[in-house]
Order: structure tokens, then C-alpha cells, then sequence
């Protein structure tokens, strides 16, 4: 393993660790079986993600195509 690759391969981990803690920091839009049956919140009366689930599902965004980015390039020159 070359030196770039061991950067890359480190880059993948830490981007992977952080996209698995973001989304499970991320709050549930369904509330189960419920969501099926109607007795979930509608769609007009729900408050769109502000706060601390926008920049969550940001940082999500952001780590998962930083994910893809580092597995293509760590394919092509590994």
C-alpha cells in the first residue's frame, strides 16, 4: 500500500465513521406502523427540518459524497 493510498484509505474510514453517526443522530420521520395507517402527521402539518437535523442531514450529504468521491479514486489507482 503506497502512502497515497493509506491517506485515502484513512479519509474513507473517518468520512464512513461520520456519515454512520449523522444519520443516527438524525431524528425518525415515520413513527412506525403508524405512517401506514394515517395516524402519522401529515405532510402540511409538519415544521420543515431546521436546526440541528438540517445540518445533520448537510454534514450526511457532504460525507456521502465524499465516501463515493475517495471509493472511486481509491479504485482507480489501487
Amino acid at each position: 500500500m503506497t502512502f497515497v493510498q493509506g491517506i485515502i484509505a484513512v479519509l474513507l474510514t473517518i468520512s464512513a465513521l461520520v456519515m454512520i453517526v449523522t444519520v443516527l443522530m438524525q431524528s425518525s420521520e415515520r413513527t412506525g406502523i403508524g405512517a401506514v395507517s394515517g395516524a402519522a402527521e401529515t405532510f402540511f402539518g409538519k415544521s420543515k427540518a431546521r436546526g440541528m437535523d438540517a445540518k445533520l442531514a448537510l454534514i450526511t450529504k457532504i460525507c456521502t459524497g465524499l465516501f463515493v468521491s475517495l471509493s472511486i479514486v481509491m479504485m482507480l489507482i489501487g
